[in-house]
């Protein structure tokens, strides 16, 4: 009976310690592999993550090459297409083009608009997969505003503590597809340099730190692996304890 006692709160303990590493979400893309080429639906997933805060703005950058966006009606936010000109026109059936996609603003209304912590909102792109990103990963950084002031920056490599929501894009005329067991994209150095692409307001102002931002990620990934370590330690130690008392607890029965 008393080890039963001592064991739930050992379990409960070692819950306890492991439990924050593992709570956080982060904006992400959906479906996460599309082929290049491809007219996809792509589905921006949100999270909102401030107690007593709500988000009201998201903001994402566009790698470049992506000539058109079209988004889908949110209830409770707008959504805003912001473009810059090409130093080159692209030729095609239609004519040339000397513009291109920037960046995509969506900001929530005083009403619905508010994304509290615990929730999420998607929001729906309508797009074509630029043919030369093919066998690559597409990064769109994004930043996510929130009613106190606070900015959370998802722009970091996919293992950073706030990584870019990003997707594969594979061999032309394959398949539109969900990957489970991990999130898109491959290590920072094999990020093509077409994803950070430059566009005028506010998000690219906002992210002129991108470099140092980028470094803290990696020692963040560097504290948690500490964390994580210590937490296993802590672990064993408590269970080693647990072991012993339940020992002598039975001895002493006898």
């Amino acid at each position: 009976m008393r080890h039963r006692k001592l064991a739930a709160p050992v379990a409960a303990l070692i819950a306890v310690l492991a439990f924050p590493a593992f709570t956080a979400a982060h904006v992400s893309v959906h479906p996460n592999t599309v082929p290049a080429g491809a007219f996809a639906t792509l589905n921006v997933r949100v999270p909102g993550e401030e107690e007593h805060a709500y988000a009201w703005k998201v903001a994402m950058q566009v790698p470049d090459g992506f000539i058109s966006f079209d988004t889908e009606n949110v209830p409770g936010w707008s959504a805003e297409v912001k473009t810059k000109t090409l130093s080159k026109p692209i030729e095609t059936d239609d004519g040339p083009i000397d513009e291109e996609v920037a960046e995509i603003v969506w900001t929530g209304d005083k009403k619905e608009g508010k994304l509290e912590d615990g929730t999420f909102v998607q929001f729906p792109l309508s797009v074509a997969i630029p043919e030369s990103y093919e066998g690559k990963s597409l990064a769109f950084k994004t930043l996510e505003y929130y009613s106190n002031g606070k900015v959370a920056r998802w722009i970091g490599s996919p293992e950073a503590e706030e990584p870019a929501p990003t997707i594969n894009v594979t061999a032309k005329g394959g398949l539109i597809e969900e990957v489970a067991g991990g999130e898109a994209g491959p290590a920072a150095s094999e990020v093509p340099s077409g994803e950070a692409s430059t566009g005028a307001g506010e998000a690219q102002m906002q992210m002129s730190g991108e470099e140092s931002s980028s470094g803290s990620g990696e020692g963040s990934d560097k504290t948690l692996a500490i964390i994580a370590l210590i937490v296993g330690a802590l672990g064993l130690l408590v269970g080693g304890g647990a072991l012993v008392v339940a020992r002598r607890s039975t001895e002493a029965t006898r």
